[in-house]
């Protein structure tokens, strides 16, 4: 797959079918993660992959758990004046993502295949998203659609370090969860803020001295 391609059209792909992710997909992905840059070389990471419909029937309602209280806390006042005006197209966005994620709460143990990242002593997550996002590049590039997650370790980390297993004196810590699946919807170029509003150079507030009103690729 072209590299832009893959970098302009891998985004959140929740909702996806039942069908599983080879064994041989599945390798591929994970060898393309391990190749991301880590901090000091250090390569402090373990992934693990979980498709047991056991496993998964287990973590399912702490996830909905974690969901449910996102909407009530973190999320509470977007929702709430998103509601409050539905047809403001920034409310609609909202609601569609609250519609999206809620989908992957409700349908959590039907989704084949998930990724959990742990990393250690990388408070801000520099040695393992590089790999995690490396990893979501690379199921793009095979069909495969991918969503990050981290709301199990906001709300029930024990709970989930517990179930699958981790060792909590070794001090690891989950710094996501990531979805696997062939996805339902289509692929597409995300609607996003264009580049130069979220830019400066040189000192907070000043241009980034270009502009980008539209994405610089598309499928066309």
């Amino acid at each position: 797959m072209d590299l832009h391609e893959a970098l302009y059209t891998t985004r959140a792909m929740r909702r996806v079918r039942p069908d599983p992710v080879p064994l041989e997909v599945q390798r591929r992905i994970m060898d393309a993660a391990v190749r991301a840059p880590s901090g000091g070389n250090a390569q402090d990471w373990r992934f693990l992959l979980v498709d047991d419909p056991e496993v998964k029937g287990r973590i399912g309602p702490l996830y909905r758990d974690s969901i449910d209280q996102l909407w009530k806390t973190v999320y509470k006042d977007r929702l709430d004046a998103a509601n409050a005006d539905p047809d403001d197209p920034g409310s609609a966005q909202m609601l569609r993502v609250q519609r999206s994620a809620q989908w992957l709460a409700d349908h959590f143990e039907e989704v084949p295949l998930f990724l959990f990242a742990f990393t250690r002593f990388d408070p801000n997550g520099g040695s393992i998203f590089p790999a995690v996002w490396s990893a979501q590049l690379a199921a793009r590039a095979e069909g495969v659609g991918s969503s990050l997650t981290s709301v199990l370790g906001f709300f029930h980390p024990d709970e989930t370090y517990d179930i699958l297993g981790v060792p909590k004196d070794e001090h690891w810590t989950m710094a996501c969860c990531v979805s696997f699946g062939y996805p339902t919807g289509r692929w597409g170029v995300a609607a996003r803020r264009p580049a130069h509003e979220v830019t400066h150079r040189n000192a907070w507030g000043a241009p980034a001295g270009f502009e980008t009103p539209e994405p610089l690729w598309s499928p066309e």
